[in-house]
This record gives C-alpha cells, structure tokens and sequence, in this order.
C-alpha cells in the first residue's frame, strides 16, 4: 500500500511538472516582415576587419548577451523569461538572412525584441555587432 501511494506521488509530480513545462515553453517567433529598404543593405564593415572582434563583440556583449548567450545560442540569463525564443545565431537559417535583415532585426526590433536605435547610435558599431554575429555561424 505504501509503494502504491509513493508511485502515485511521484506520477503525481511528475504530470504536475510536465504540464508546468509545457505551459512554460517558448514558442518561436513568427517570420519577420522586413521592408525592402533594409532587404537591400549591405555591411559598411567587411568580414576581418579589427572592429568585429573589439567594438562588435563589446557591443553584443553590452545589449545582447543577456538574452542571447555569450555563443548566440540563446540561452543567455534573460532568455528564459521571455515569451518566444531567441533563437540561435550559429544556425545556418539564421545566418542566411541578408546583413539588411539582420540589421533590421537587430536595431528595429519587434515585440521582445527592443529597438536599439537610441542605445547604440554609431552605424559602424552597428554594422561591426552584425559582423560579430556572422562569427558565430556553426
């Protein structure tokens, strides 16, 4: 009898901490809808260059890590608090996007994701997080 009552508890819990996960579960974003202004952009800052590494990795260190992760991977300490994922940088879907759409996603935003227009005023800077995501393609 006593066993009986153990594995009911223990089904018990484990029903209770399912169904907490489940409605706890970020679903993923729905697809962006970039105009073409930003479609067509192309980086001011090339693939190398010494502003990546310094002034890009710095500034994705500053505003996005938190929700992102140190490797993009979106498991930074914010991430588990918000509604849809953020998905993972090191994606090859991901890092198809144009360097336009990822400057849009990145600076305009949308829903969770904030507008970092005001934050990070340097376009160079900019142009050097998006370089820096680009390194950390898979």
């Amino acid at each position: 009898m006593k066993n009986s009552i153990k594995l009911l508890a223990i089904i018990c819990t484990a029903v209770i901490f399912l169904t907490a996960n489940m409605a706890m579960a970020q679903k993923a974003g729905g697809p962006w809808t970039i105009p073409a202004k930003y479609k067509a952009m192309k980086s001011t800052v090339k693939a190398g260059d010494p502003s990546i590494a310094g002034v890009g990795k710095e500034t994705f260190n500053k505003h996005c890590k938190s929700c992102h992760g140190a490797k993009g991977l979106g498991d930074g300490p914010k991430a588990a608090n918000l509604k849809t994922s953020t998905g993972n940088f090191s994606d090859a879907k991901f890092q198809a996007y144009s360097d336009g759409e990822l400057y849009y996603m990145s600076y305009i935003g949308r829903d969770e994701m904030p507008n970092f227009e005001k934050k990070i005023l340097n376009e160079s800077d900019r142009w050097a997080v998006i370089g820096y995501i680009r390194t950390l393609k898979k």
